[in-house]
């Protein structure tokens, strides 16, 4: 959807993806289908672009210090994601500047269960440092064995682990937080609502008291100095019971969080990713409605991409339907999103709530 926003801006884009065809790659005149560790294609994308983004942190930030060796601007930098990537080292950095977290600790080997009970108690969660998202990669551990079970199961994958607190929690936040080197935007402090570990709600904006949402978005933009971090990310936060913001995790791209903002925000966060990156003025972040509610349209079944039943899915005239163009549709997987704008969001989620199963994909 950047690409989207880059385009209707009238910039010409270029897209480097594994395989042909990607959703990106449909709106481009420049698609490159290849590993991004091909320096031959990395020259091609480089000799071809005068700005580079990222769809996602899952590169290796040395193929980034590449790019930035041939004389090209990358956002975000290898060094932002040098210090984001990996999650220790992510927390450990937001630590260094006095970001409100969860306790966490390294989770290096089998024999540590005692030590990191000793220091987090039980439950607690078991991540992935690396590659993980929408769930894949954490496990929630109980006791020794699911400890073990988990350890085996995430270094097949993953190999470095590390363990975290588990937050007991009122509310998840996300905030969606935009930085050029001249000024920075902050879009509502919203609410997320997880199905099967997978984003599925957002509320615009979260109902809480005005002075822990200036927390919330001031915390954000910490985050995103602390990084050294220029462009779009999506900061994702605990809000507890006993009334703290803890950062959960970051991301140096736009984010699931922030879909609601093509409707419900003057500027949505792809254009003012495209903006800030390119070094133009920011747009704002104000919502255009009182409130906002969008709901991701996630696979239900193994098979094409397509969706079964326009005529249901569009029955309802207030609804805005975005689908991705990913070939393929499987379990769990995001295929789209629909969104609702209005002045109550009681009735807009009801309303979102009954379309989405209406929705066949």
């Amino acid at each position: 959807m950047s690409a989207m926003a880059g385009k209707r801006m009238g910039f010409d884009i270029a897209i480097l993806e594994k395989e042909a065809g990607s959703p990106a790659g449909q709106l481009t005149s420049m698609e490159i289908t290849g590993s991004a560790s091909d320096k031959k294609l990395l020259r091609k994308l480089a000799a071809y672009s005068d700005i580079i983004t990222l769809e996602n942190e899952f590169i290796d930030y040395h193929i980034i210090e590449y790019l930035e060796s041939l004389g090209k601007k990358v956002f975000p930098s290898s060094v932002t994601i040098s210090l984001i990537q990996d999650k220790l080292i992510q927390k450990q950095t937001l630590d260094k500047h006095n970001i409100p977290l969860p306790k966490f600790t390294a989770a290096e080997h089998k024999a540590d269960f005692e030590q990191i009970v000793k220091f987090l108690g039980l439950p607690f969660v078991l991540k992935s440092r690396k590659m993980g998202y929408d769930g894949y990669g954490n496990a929630l551990v109980k006791n020794r064995k699911e400890y073990l079970n988990a350890f085996d199961k995430l270094t097949h994958r993953h190999s470095k682990l590390l363990a975290e607190e588990f937050v007991h929690f009122t509310k998840e936040l996300a905030v969606m937080a935009v930085r050029t080197k001249k000024e920075s935007c902050v879009y509502p402090v919203v609410e997320t609502i997880q199905k099967n570990h997978i984003c599925h709600t957002v509320i615009a904006p979260a109902k809480l008291d005005e002075n822990i949402l200036n927390k919330a978005r001031k915390i954000a933009v910490d985050c995103v100095k602390a990084v050294k971090g220029y462009g779009l990310f999506g900061v994702e936060m605990f809000y507890t019971k006993d009334g703290r913001i803890l950062v959960n995790e970051m991301a140096p791209r736009p984010h699931n969080s922030g879909h609601y903002t093509i409707e419900g925000c003057v500027t949505s966060q792809f254009e003012n990713h495209v903006r800030a990156v390119l070094g133009l003025p920011l747009g704002s972040a104000e919502m255009i409605n009182p409130a906002a509610v969008m709901i991701n349209l996630l696979g239900k079944t193994n098979r094409s991409g397509e969706v079964k039943n326009y005529k249901n899915a569009l029955s309802d005239k207030d609804i805005h339907l975005h689908i991705y163009g990913k070939r393929s549709s499987r379990i769990g997987r995001k295929m789209g999103h629909i969104t609702i704008t209005g002045s109550n969001a009681k009735v807009i989620l009801k309303k979102a709530k009954a379309a989405e199963k209406k929705i066949v994909i």
